[in-house]
Order: structure tokens, then sequence, then C-alpha cells
């Protein structure tokens, strides 16, 4: 392991942990800000962590805007002092009520949400004016993943229209994430973006064109960051997550992007049931599931370990280095989807200057903080 990640007494480390190398991830942030250019073109997601320390960083380092895909997440980022807010989900049911009452607990923030439908947008319009506010909404544009958001033309450019006229929303632009471009090679991923943006830009125009006002574009995820903030619009805010704390999947898919893993899972070894296996207690409840059997972790001590079993307190490894482990000893591991493995774990351990200094809690893995 290299010396980054070396933890002077490890002891008292319950496993699995959740390990945040705090160096790391100070210098991914500044990573970001340099990609960027300045901070104030910069809207993170923090679902990548949930984490109100991170938060806290960020706005150290002039990172004001911030973007969140839970109400528990966007009332963390408030209780940490953020003051922009970007909840990049189509509200319905209860969660309208909770975005009005969002609103009245947090008068200081200005939160925006996204629209895609006619019919939530109206509930979301009454509930707003029955209560006497206004909300800030984007319309979410579908670039091509077909999750959600409507395609650029008649009806999209309908729709704005008809946000735009509603006295509880105010229509402040469009949100235009990219997920489906997940190219390796840069040049590929880049024509994929531009040709997303010039569109996006084309019916941005014509809004304006029309009267309308469209004072943000919020764009990209990690693996079109760097191209959206090679363009010059003074509209584009960015919008990177997983580059915060980074992963062994986008480490692999965009070797372009220069960031570290600042998240690694602290696990221990609890059997050796074969000469070439060990087992270790990181099941798949410690770790994000959504990759393949076999290609959730990555472990930097064992980069060539196969993961033949997982269940959901174990891991089977197949290794020809197994007689260099016995049952006790201590193994890190990098996931392969950082995001969700976060929400697996109530806190983190805080490795900084190579000792466990504090634990930050992940507080908006829960669905629901106080709204």
């Amino acid at each position: 392991m290299e010396a980054t990640y070396a933890i002077a007494d490890s002891r008292e480390i319950l496993s699995p942990a959740l390990l945040i190398f705090e160096e790391v991830l100070e210098r991914n942030l500044r990573k970001m800000i340099e990609i960027a250019g300045v901070p104030g073109r910069l809207r993170p997601h923090c679902k990548t962590h949930k984490m109100r320390e991170v938060i806290e960083l960020e706005l150290k380092l002039g990172i004001t805007k911030h973007k969140a895909a839970t109400l528990a997440e966007a009332e963390m980022l408030a209780q940490a002092g953020v003051r922009d807010v970007f909840l990049a989900y189509n509200l319905v049911g209860p969660n309208i009520a909770r975005a009005v009452r969002f609103l009245e607990t947090y008068p200081q923030v200005n939160l925006a949400v996204t629209v895609d439908h006619p019919g939530p947008m109206a509930a979301l319009d009454a509930a707003m004016r029955s209560a006497g506010l206004r909300i800030d909404v984007l319309l979410d544009i579908d670039s091509g993943q077909h999750r959600t958001g409507l395609p650029l033309g008649a009806a999209a450019m309908d729709l704005y229209q008809q946000m735009a006229a509603c006295p509880g929303l105010k229509a402040v632009g469009l949100h235009l994430y990219d997920g489906q471009n997940h190219q390796k090679d840069l040049g590929e991923r880049t024509e994929a973006v531009m040709k997303i943006w010039h569109q996006a830009a084309a019916f941005r125009d014509a809004l304006v064109a029309s009267g309308y006002a469209v004072d943000k574009i919020v764009c990209g995820g990690t693996g079109s960051f760097p191209v959206f903030a090679a363009i010059d619009d003074p509209a584009i805010e960015l919008s990177p997550g997983t580059c915060v704390f980074h992963d062994a999947g986008y480490g692999e898919i965009f070797p372009d992007l220069d960031f570290k893993p600042a998240q690694l899972i602290f696990s221990r070894v609890v059997s050796r049931p074969g000469e070439d296996l060990i087992t270790l207690d990181l099941g798949y409840k410690a770790c994000a599931a959504d990759r393949p059997a076999g290609r959730r972790l990555l472990f930097p001590d064992l980069p060539n370990a196969q993961e033949v079993l997982q269940n959901e307190e174990h891991l089977v490894l197949k290794t020809s280095r197994a007689n260099e482990y016995q049952p006790g000893d201590s193994l890190l591991a990098i996931a392969r989807h950082a995001c969700p493995t976060s929400a697996m774990y109530q806190q983190a351990y805080v490795i900084r200057e190579g000792k466990v200094q504090e634990c930050w809690k992940v507080v908006a893995r829960d669905r629901c903080l106080t709204i």
C-alpha cells in the first residue's frame, strides 16, 4: 500500500469501516477547482458523500453552489451553511409539500428543483402559491440517457413556456445531465458531449430570443466535467459528483481524470478456508453491489485477487498470496462505485497525517432529516 494510505494505528477501527483520507479529499477538491477555472463555476453533487464536513471544506474553498438528489441532502446542505441548493429531482407526491416546508424552514436558502411534466409542475405551482412562496425551477432535458427529462424540441419549449407562466414558479434554466457518456477515449467523449451542448445552446438561444430567461444550464456529471469546463459560456454550472471521493470504477472508465481515491473500505480477514483463499468481513452490505459480482472492489495490496464469493457479511478472495494473511489482519479496498458505498455507513473514520483523527456522520443517508 502506498504511503498515502498508511495508518499508524488501526487497532480501534471497527470493521468493515468507511475511511476518508482527508489530504486526498482536499487534493480532489482543489483539482475540481483547477479544471473549472474558478470555484464559482462549480455546483458539485453531494450524493457521493452525504457528509456535512465535506460541504464545509468545499465552502472554505469558495464553492458556494451545490447539487442534491434528495430533500435530506438539500437539508444537510442548508444546515452546513449552503445558500444556493439545486435539488436535481422531479418532485411528486408528499415531496411537493416537503419542498414548501423546506422553504419555510430555511428562508435564507435559494432552492431550485427540476420539472419535466405538466402534472407535477401544476401541483408544485399550486402548493407554492397556496403557501405564498415561489420556487426556482429548471427544465430537465433528456440528453439521451432516457431516464428523466424531455428531449429538446417543441414539447420541451412548450413546457418551459408553461413553467414561466406559473406564478408559484420561476423558470431559471435547464438541467443537462448526460450519464450515458462513458466513452473511455476522451476524444470520443468530447465529441458526444459537444453534440449535446450545441443542441442545448441552440435551444437556450431560441428561448431567450422569445423573451424567456435562461440564467443557468447545470451541465454534466463527473465523466463530462472536463469537457463542459472547457466551454466558455457564462450560463454553465458544472456538477461533478464522484470525483470528490473518486473510485475504482471511474478510474477505469475515465483514465484522463486526475483524481485519487479518498474513500476506502477497511476490512479484516476472518477466515482462511483454503490454501489460496482468504475471507474478509466485507460483504455486499459493506460496499456497493450495483456492479456485477466479482467486479465490485479493487484491493491495492492484492491487485490480482479474484472475488470468488460475496454474501451479506463475507467476501472470499482467491489469491496466490493468501499465505501472507491470517485472521485479524487488515486489508484496504477501493469500491468501484463510491456513491452508494457511502450510504451504507453511518459514519466514516477520517484519516489525517496517517492517523485516525475523528469520525464524520453520513448524515444524508437517511431519506428524511426534519422536514
